[in-house]
């Protein structure tokens, strides 16, 4: 039997705020990592190799992830994710060296406390409003994104790295009981114990791949990982940019966190639902491309954190919408079934780009300088406009 809408949206905060949650224990513990690096003696090369490792174990698990919540439940998705989170943030606080900084990072296999949240999301709003609902739930990343990289960056400068490190797993330990608490086992229409039946394994990689045979799936996917690599590579790459090229002590490269995450909360709060009630998904799929062309020209031209500022504002708008729309069009392309399975690969889609993005970012920075970033997104994203544009004609015309 279908919940009511009051139990639903009961459901949905509670989702928003476990999540807003998760995120600003992950951004503390961006306020932490850096610094620790170049503490244990890492130099770009080897801070782009830990990154890495972090992605290569987010991309195997992302997939595995969604599938194990479209078949378990949003419950012990959630669970497990937020336990792998007090182990992954107490080995960080146990790390003092370079091989328990990087075995602190195995435990990512099961982090993936955003795509379980987006699958809530996903199944429990209306088809004509998942975007908008999705693209609150970013609202909830960029309210993490100012507490965690405050937090982060006071706990880190007057208490130490371990002692915020301890915060951050108190903190998915509260998350842990606010699962428990507030989620139910299963939040999809299905029954959950057929479709286990019916469905083959967690890791059935054949039920995975399938999903790309349904219609605009393999294009949606494409244009995903293919326009989002450049600016997932200047992401991966900031914090190190942050330090070097900007020149920023932890605190104020918290300060500048806090800054991304009020642009991202006024854009996915009080904008983003707006257009998506008055535009189609692919003319707003056409426009974030296209802007986000034209900011990466733009952080090619930049110099100074001041300049840098103004183009944030263009740079978070064009990521959240290409974000919010594209896993708002994928999810609508399969059955309500696979929405979880569908949200792990677009989470591993960013764990791709956080894989091989730290091996090429730290090539062109020491190459060939910051502004090699802006220049390759402005070549990709154009690129990938036109095509789209040329792609779209041909469907009017035929």
């Amino acid at each position: 039997m279908e919940p009511p809408t009051a139990t639903k949206n009961k459901i949905i905060y509670a989702t928003y705020i476990i999540a807003a949650l998760d995120i600003t224990l992950l951004f503390a513990q961006f306020s932490v990592t850096p610094y620790l690096a170049r503490r244990l003696g890492f130099d770009t090369l080897w801070f782009g190799y830990l990154q890495t490792t972090v992605g290569v174990i987010q991309l195997l698990g992302g997939p595995v992830f969604g599938r194990f919540a479209d078949l378990f439940g949003a419950r012990a998705a959630l669970s497990i994710s937020s336990l792998a989170s007090v182990v992954y943030f107490l080995l960080l606080a146990a790390a003092d060296s370079t091989v328990w900084l990087f075995l602190h990072k195995l435990p990512a296999v099961f982090m993936h406390a955003l795509p379980g949240a987006q699958m809530i999301v996903a199944d429990l709003s209306p088809s004509e409003k998942r975007a908008d609902a999705l693209a609150k739930l970013g609202l909830c990343f960029g309210i993490g994104m100012i507490a965690g990289s405050t937090l982060g960056g006071t706990l880190s400068t007057r208490y130490g790295e371990k002692f915020t490190a301890y915060v951050a797993a108190v903190g998915s330990l509260i998350s842990l009981l606010l699962v428990q608490k507030f989620i139910p086992k299963h939040t999809k229409k299905h029954n959950a114990k057929e479709n286990r039946q019916g469905a083959g394994s967690v890791f059935n990689l054949g039920e995975i791949i399938r999903l790309m045979k349904f219609p605009g799936v393999a294009k949606t996917f494409s244009v995903k990982i293919i326009s989002g690599l450049p600016s997932g590579v200047f992401q991966v790459m900031f914090s190190i940019i942050a330090m070097n090229f900007f020149q920023l002590q932890a605190q104020q490269n918290g300060y500048l966190m806090a800054y991304f995450g009020v642009v991202q909360m006024v854009i996915q709060g009080a904008v983003i639902g707006r257009m998506t009630s008055r535009y189609s998904e692919n003319s707003l799929l056409m426009l974030a491309i296209g802007m986000s062309s034209l900011v990466g020209l733009a952080q090619a031209l930049t110099t100074n954190v001041f300049q840098f500022c103004f183009v944030v504002v263009p740079m978070m708008f064009s990521l959240s919408v290409f974000n919010v729309i594209t896993d708002s069009m994928l999810t609508k392309s399969v059955p309500a079934s696979d929405t979880g399975t569908m949200l792990g690969l677009c989470a591993s889609v960013q764990s791709l780009l956080r894989t091989v993005g730290p091996t090429i970012g730290g090539f062109l920075y020491e190459t060939y300088g910051v502004a090699s970033f802006g220049y390759i997104q402005f070549t990709v994203n154009a690129a990938v406009f036109s095509f789209l544009l040329i792609f779209q004609r041909n469907i009017h015309k035929t």
